[in-house]
């Protein structure tokens, strides 16, 4: 007879208020619809969250369709606004989730203007670098283009390729979310920022299953320059650069 397999412990003895909490509510919102696999919250406390185990195999072709079209359908569930109604986190970092209803505006002043200002504070960017990037910020709805103009998206929101994990059937299950309302660009432009396994197969299903905005290769830059200054904060002037590096490559991407 197969045994259950152990749950999965995650311990933070200093985690901020809320930490656990927010991880727990955003499984549970991304799990909601039914189109992608997260793993079961089985308890959670102010310094641990206690999880359904993933029995990790590795990806598969089928695996990587299914997660392209179940991220399509994840986004088209919506969310009220661009934002979130629970404390944000990314990683160890606290991140604003104010709801608003502009994503230009959300983008800007939610997501990379604070850690941009954290990462000049920590001499991570230059202040060549901050004035690169603050001026795709100020021209986002141009950059954007008609996409700017998408409703707000449900969104993993730090979808990098090690918070995928492929199981022994070669599925895929999302973990360790920063769940909120935002743009669904900025899912798949986090899935190519460190590369995940078969992302050609993921990004082919997911358009054909709801099409990209016209463009939007162009505008995957646009949407790393949040994650890139929020690794600046974390690990230093090396993503500084590459934050920089992505905003000229996304105003250069206009000629």
């Amino acid at each position: 007879m197969d045994r259950e397999p152990p749950p999965f412990v995650k311990r933070r003895p200093s985690a901020p208020s809320g930490f656990f909490s927010t991880e727990a509510a955003a499984l549970a919102w991304l799990a909601e619809p039914g189109v992608v696999r997260v793993p079961r919250v089985l308890a959670v406390d102010a310094t641990t969250i206690t999880l359904e185990r993933i029995m990790v195999g590795g990806p598969s072709d089928r695996g990587a369709e299914d997660l392209g079209r179940g991220l399509a359908e994840l986004h088209a569930a919506g969310a009220p606004a661009f934002g979130a109604p629970w404390p944000g986190f990314i990683g160890p970092l606290p991140m604003d989730n104010e709801e608003v209803h502009d994503w230009p505006t959300f983008y800007a002043e939610r997501r990379v203007q604070p850690f941009l200002r954290r990462a000049r504070d920590l001499g991570a960017v230059t202040s060549a670098q901050v004035v690169e990037i603050e001026g795709v910020l100020g021209r986002l709805r141009e950059l954007a283009g008609a996409s700017a103009g998408e409703p707000p998206s449900r969104i993993h929101g730090d979808l990098w390729s090690g918070n995928v994990v492929w199981d022994g059937d070669g599925l895929a299950w999302l973990i360790d979310p920063a769940a909120h309302g935002g743009h669904r660009e900025t899912d798949l432009a986090m899935l190519d920022l460190f590369g995940l396994a078969r992302l050609d197969r993921v990004l082919a299903a997911y358009d054909e299953a709801r099409p990209l905005a016209d463009g939007w290769r162009s505008r995957v830059a646009l949407h790393q320059l949040h994650p890139l200054v929020v690794h600046a904060v974390l690990f230093g002037a090396p993503y500084g650069a590459r934050a920089a590096s992505a905003a000229k490559a996304a105003r250069e991407s206009l000629r």
